[in-house]
């Protein structure tokens, strides 16, 4: 049985990780590095780096920030924010990360997932997507869940996959940070669609929520921000509990 992952995110600006509510109200929350180091040893089975406002600023990531980062950590790192050439790639995996999420980098260019897959493999690009309800469909939003693009998310999780993205995150603007458990219908529509790892993200409250979230097919890890940032749920804890529930997790 594939083990499930425990993934937390740490959403930084201007050098500091901050967090917030349907994509609003940002607080301060830590220094990446430290809180880095901290899950590393806490038992994260990986960790994400998002520079949150890197393409609303049109400018390329925080790299040196990135670096020390990768330098703490012995698990798995993707890495996203201004992702939007080949270079971009580049870049970010000589700084240490394992994997690399592109979001409206993707949107600007779909051609970018591709040319990634080929030049480094499938299993380093990961699709990043921000969705969110309008009007009783799925639509995919860019710039940090600013702008809506009108794409439908799930026309353009299938072209994501078919041109080469190895792995999924889905990140639902509807349910992010407000801790009453993940979407599960987004999860399920596009479950049902693609078949590579999808990361859930957005809406974690309480452990029950990653045993129901585990139990919906396709759904492979789960991410989170605020509630271990601040100490409400422990990884170790969680794991020990999701064991306990039958689910298989690396402790």
């Amino acid at each position: 049985m594939i083990t499930k992952r425990i993934i937390p995110c740490l959403d930084v600006r201007n050098g500091r990780v901050v967090k917030g509510m349907n994509f609003e109200g940002i607080q301060d929350v830590a220094d990446p590095v430290e809180m880095a180091r901290f899950y590393n040893v806490e038992g994260a089975d990986e960790l994400v780096f998002y520079d949150i406002t890197a393409s609303v600023e049109e400018r390329g990531l925080f790299t040196d920030i990135l670096t020390k980062v990768a330098s703490e950590i012995f698990i798995p790192l993707t890495v996203g924010g201004g992702i939007n050439t080949l270079e971009d790639f580049d870049r970010v995996l000589k700084c240490g990360a394992d994997k690399v999420s592109v979001n409206s980098g993707a949107i600007r260019n779909p051609g970018l997932i591709e040319q990634a897959a080929k030049k480094y493999g499938d299993q380093c690009v990961v699709l990043s997507m921000d969705i969110k309800r309008v009007d009783g469909s799925f639509k995919i939003f860019a710039k940090g869940g600013r702008e809506n693009t009108g794409i439908d998310a799930m026309e353009w999780v299938v072209n994501g996959v078919n041109s080469g993205a190895g792995e999924l995150v889905v990140n639902s603007i509807d349910t992010d940070g407000v801790k009453g458990g993940f979407d599960l219908e987004l999860l399920d529509e596009i479950a049902s669609r693609v078949n590579v790892p999808i990361i859930a993200s957005g809406g974690a409250g309480k452990m029950e929520d990653f045993s129901e979230l585990f139990r919906h097919r396709g759904i492979d890890a789960g991410l989170a921000a605020s509630i271990f940032h601040y100490k409400e749920i422990k990884i170790r804890d969680l794991k020990e509990y999701l064991r306990s529930e039958g689910i298989e997790v690396r402790l």
